[in-house]
């Protein structure tokens, strides 16, 4: 176990790990897919605020961070006149499950069931990127997921009491962004895909 306050240098890495998906957003270089982006903003926010709701403490950073990053990339996203926002099948699908797991969450008004639509909803709203970076990987950088893998990593190093409401974010992000990192930078779907 390490102190807690190693959550804000998770934080901090995963700043600046941000910083080079943002400028290749607005360059163009990487296409964020916008549907995903604007979840994964709306999703994270939403568990945060349940978090706080149920006394988890630093660690509620790490949740913030993960919507407050990709708010900005998803306006960033806005201002490349490049950009584009198609609409496939799969990310209407994705969007609605997304939005319906929110939905619920309202209905209930429990913390630990907000928590756990907003992992379902931000897995759905992840479905299309993860998909994009196994077939596409050269529309992405990796840096942005592996560090926030790493951030994610570091606070469940800070974990002493281990409650669904304090580990069920960091872990989900540990596992999703690491997996989407190592997609990206080793190009895993040319040996699925051809």
């Amino acid at each position: 176990m390490i102190h807690e306050n190693f959550v804000i240098v998770g934080a901090i890495i995963f700043f600046f790990g941000s910083i080079g998906y943002f400028l290749e957003t607005i360059s163009g270089k990487v296409k964020p897919n916008r549907v995903t982006w604007f979840m994964w903003s709306l999703a994270p926010f939403i568990a945060f605020f349940a978090q706080i709701k149920q006394g988890v403490g630093i660690q509620a950073l790490l949740t913030f961070m993960i919507g407050f990053i990709p708010l900005m990339i998803f306006i960033a996203s806005f201002v490349n006149k490049k950009s584009y926002w198609r609409l496939g099948k799969l990310d209407i699908f994705c969007g609605i499950l997304s939005i319906i797991g929110l939905v619920l969450w309202q209905i209930t008004k429990n913390g630990n069931l907000a928590i756990l639509f907003s992992l379902i909803s931000d897995f759905m709203a992840a479905m299309p990127t993860v998909i994009k970076s196994l077939k596409k990987p050269e529309t992405e950088n990796y840096m942005l997921f592996f560090t926030n893998s790493l951030f994610a990593g570091i606070t469940l190093l800070t974990i002493k009491q281990w409650s669904f409401a304090v580990y069920s974010f960091p872990l989900y992000i540990f596992i999703c962004t690491g997996s989407t990192a190592i997609f990206i930078k080793f190009k895993v779907g040319k040996y699925f895909f051809k």
